[in-house]
């Protein structure tokens, strides 16, 4: 019998995180108080989407409080403009130039190192609630394998469409969702999600935890208990949405959407405003328990609003002041809300410009736990830590490119065109966008332009030349 048959898959993650720790990991870089961690994911939330960041009618006073106390980015970026690369980049703190698939088909490897992995070796205990997507092979990408401790939530990207679902798991064991049986609605994913997180940080333990809160909303479908939606009945003009009730497919989005909504956009504020509550929730929790000082809250998007479902991101200006929403490279795709709320690191609240992104989140991560990643072996990440920008007295961060590239696949009613791949890229006031390989590259002045209307490379032939010859590397 070899070691797997004697040892549970998950007693085996933990030893072997534990002797990568021992191995790689010297006890003079820890930090002698590292923080507990909670990273709040929402799915497609544009930019202008909640009162913190704009003029926005949905009511979020729990998520405006955190960015009211903390540090407000507001030039953060999401790593990609759809899901799944988005969440890879995330985790394994790669953008889309180190990246081996930029659509939306791409998963964990077995071989990938997760910030989850290196909080592990920082000595942390890990939990996962929500959404994962990305983990395609139970026993190998699911969350254990890569680095969790337990998890509770969707484990595909199409469980993820359903805001009262069948079915979720525990640890990789599917469980019954009997409330929403037979057509019941008794049971609100996001708020599930919740409470199992308001379990987890009540619990006592020894180690700083890490949590990641990966809510499914508001990505479509359209759903929200009534108490949320009631809060806008009659608002809002309205375009209802009819799915598959007539039999066939008449909207865009009929097949993964089925059921009509009479009132779209009261139900989409509903969605976010439950989601402010669920935020208010965990943090009331924390400072019941009297951890909420030392406790770091990142709280962001994986990318820009979504239109599916009946959802309609131009009624709400989603993602103003920028161009675009889902599925494009233009701002409004992957420019996303970026809160930071740590007592104990940033006593004074402040707006901050800085650009960065997903990738930047690995090796952030890594500076708060106190683990050198540059003693992990074969370890690629093009992420930057910006651990100084997370204090009082923050230092400038040295210029760099991000980028970004989207592949759309065949197959994929939401991705469009087979071999279509759109490439971004942003150095300093500078935004560059390129909508297929022999397209031409568009040139913005992001500062001055967020809108990308004025196309600048006639004016700036060098810059655009860096750009392109930049998007030609590595297409």
């Amino acid at each position: 019998m070899n070691a797997k048959t004697l040892l549970p898959r998950k007693t085996i993650g933990c030893l072997t995180a534990w002797i990568a720790f021992l191995i790689n990991v010297s006890t003079e870089s820890l930090h002698s108080n590292p923080p507990n961690i909670i990273f709040i994911l929402t799915d497609d939330l544009g930019f202008n989407q909640i009162g913190a960041y704009g003029d926005t009618p949905i009511k979020t006073p729990n998520i405006d409080r955190l960015a009211n106390e903390g540090v407000r980015f507001t030039h953060a970026y999401a790593g990609n403009t759809v899901c799944s690369p988005s969440r890879v980049s995330l985790f394994t703190g790669r953008d889309g130039r180190l990246m081996n698939n930029n659509s939306n088909t791409v998963k964990l490897s077995a071989y990938d190192h997760t910030i989850v992995h290196v909080l592990k070796y920082g000595g942390y205990d890990t939990a996962l609630f929500g959404k994962y997507s990305i983990g395609p092979e139970m026993g190998v990408t699911d969350p254990l394998a890569m680095g969790f401790d337990t998890w509770y939530g969707m484990y595909t990207i199409l469980e993820g469409h359903r805001q009262y679902p069948h079915f979720l798991w525990r640890d990789g064991r599917k469980i019954r969702i009997e409330e929403n049986e037979g057509g019941k609605q008794g049971a609100y994913a996001q708020e599930l999600f919740t409470n199992e997180a308001i379990d987890y940080i009540k619990q006592e333990r020894r180690n700083p935890f890490f949590v990641f809160l990966s809510y499914s909303s508001p990505h479509a479908e359209l759903a929200a208990p009534q108490k949320y939606v009631d809060m806008y009945e009659g608002k809002f003009e309205e375009i209802p949405y009819i799915g598959m009730s007539t039999g066939k497919e008449v909207e865009k989005y009929g097949a993964y959407y089925p059921a009509p909504v009479a009132n779209p956009n009261a139900t989409l504020a509903a969605m976010v405003t439950a989601l402010d509550d669920y935020v208010g929730q965990i943090v009331r929790v924390l400072e019941d328990k009297g951890i909420a000082e030392n406790t770091i809250i990142f709280f962001s998007s994986d990318n820009g609003p979504h239109d599916e479902g009946g959802a309609s991101p131009d009624y709400f200006k989603a993602s103003a002041p920028y161009k675009g929403m889902k599925r494009d490279l233009y701002d409004g795709g992957i420019h996303v809300p970026m809160i930071v709320h740590w007592p104990a690191g940033i006593s004074q609240p402040r707006v901050d410009e800085t650009p960065w992104s997903f990738a930047d989140v690995f090796p952030t991560f890594a500076d708060l736990a106190g683990v050198d990643i540059n003693i992990i072996p074969r370890l690629k990440v093009n992420g930057v830590s910006i651990i100084q920008r997370l204090r009082d007295n923050p230092e400038e961060m040295p210029g760099r490119i991000l980028y970004w590239e989207f592949g759309k696949q065949a197959g994929d009613p939401n991705s469009g065109i087979i071999g279509e791949v759109f490439q971004a890229a942003r150095r300093g006031n500078w935004k560059a966008v390129r909508y297929g390989l022999e397209a031409p590259v568009e040139l913005y002045d992001i500062i001055a332009d967020p809108q990308e209307s004025e196309e600048l490379s006639n004016s700036h032939p060098e810059i655009h030349q860096e750009f392109f010859e930049l998007f030609e590397e590595h297409k």
